[in-house]
């Protein structure tokens, strides 16, 4: 009898000590971010996005499809797609010289992978989603980047005027990022409630611009404007106490496009009709399955939305470092060159890394 006591309570023992490391890990891992208190939340209830106490889309958004396993996405998760990630992915060295001496043209830009895009307008040198981190996630053993020829740094980049960020997932809001770069950041312009996040890791509040959906704001000659996607928030288990955004960039001599994660939907003709025609396009191709085609657009679909958009040009983002979907990692790309090869769309496709001009 004492022994299967003493079982008895080592075996409780470990379940309180697992609970205890749970609850801790939960309730104090920075990484979550800031805390939707009952208060904060009420300050969103003027926002036409926000109903019954969250952030809402524009049209129904199911995050999975009606008929969607969730049991049979989690095993084919563990599994593994093949050819998931390459062994070693080419990309060139950062040349910040090079980036910063182009001034002279309408725009520079710099694709990093995955959605993080640094760019260079009226002498202003803006980053997209920065995301620095070799995992996009609160633990450090999961959603690991890819393994590149070139890694790249926060100290490999200039000093930022403006950060813009468009929902506050992982993969679009690193916090190690955010945290060792904000010396050298002028401002933040994030969609609301992300604010929260960055006051958490320590970013003054004077250093934050908060925008809903269709707000504008005019910095220096250049205009940004917080604009609608299709998608959904949260780093813990709550949903949808922030809200998701892509981003206009205008200037008197060019309008460029950064449109995050979406899946497709009526605010990218809305968006081309409001603030098209656009020169360049950066729309979301990676990530995306049949199951959550609401939430993360179809290679096809990022193609029409580019044409939506009534943009020039597109460039793929999303996808080059991150496995977070169950295709090989080349598809994304081959997909939509195919699809903008039928509609006559000017894919561009940079290297990860490069110095690129727009002209």
């Amino acid at each position: 009898m004492n022994i299967l006591l003493k079982i008895f309570m080592i075996i409780i023992s470990i379940i309180i000590i697992i609970a205890i490391i749970v609850f801790a890990f939960l309730n104090f891992n920075p990484a979550f971010g800031g805390k939707f208190s009952k208060e904060e939340i009420k300050k969103y209830e003027s926002s036409p996005n926000f109903k019954d106490g969250k952030f809402v889309n524009m049209e129904p958004t199911a995050v999975m499809v009606e008929g969607a396993s969730m049991w049979e996405n989690a095993w084919e998760f563990i599994k593994g797609p093949e050819n998931g990630k390459p062994e070693l992915m080419e990309t060139i060295k950062f040349d910040k010289e090079k980036f910063m001496l182009s001034s002279d043209v309408n725009a520079v830009y710099t694709w990093f992978g995955h959605s993080t895009v640094m760019m260079r307008v009226k002498d202003k040198t803006i980053i997209a989603d920065p995301v620095f981190s070799s995992y996009a996630s609160p633990v450090s053993f999961t959603n690991k980047s890819f393994k590149y020829s070139n890694n790249y740094d926060v100290d490999d980049l200039p000093y930022i005027d403006i950060v813009l960020i468009s929902h506050d997932h992982y993969d679009h809001l690193d916090m190690n990022t955010i945290k060792k770069m904000d010396k050298n950041v002028g401002r933040y312009l994030v969609p609301l409630g992300v604010e929260l996040h960055l006051i958490k890791w320590g970013i003054a509040e004077n250093k934050i611009e908060v925008m809903d959906w269709w707000d504008e704001k005019s910095i220096e000659g250049i205009t940004f404007a917080s604009t609608p996607a299709r998608h959904f928030s949260g780093r813990k288990f709550s949903r949808n106490n922030s809200l998701w955004c892509s981003w206009v960039v205008k200037t008197d001599s060019v309008n460029l496009y950064f449109g995050a994660d979406s899946g497709y939907g009526k605010h990218f003709k809305m968006i081309g009709e409001k603030y098209g025609p656009f020169d360049f396009s950066m729309i979301e191709c990676g990530q995306y399955n049949k199951n959550w085609k609401n939430i993360h657009a179809m290679p096809e679909q990022s193609v029409q939305a580019n044409i939506d958009l009534k943009s020039k040009s597109m460039m793929a983002i999303h996808w080059g470092k991150f496995q977070l979907a169950l295709h090989p990692w080349t598809e994304p790309i081959e997909r939509a060159r195919v699809a903008a090869e039928k509609t006559g769309v000017d894919l561009v496709e940079p290297e990860i890394g490069d110095v690129n001009v727009l002209n």
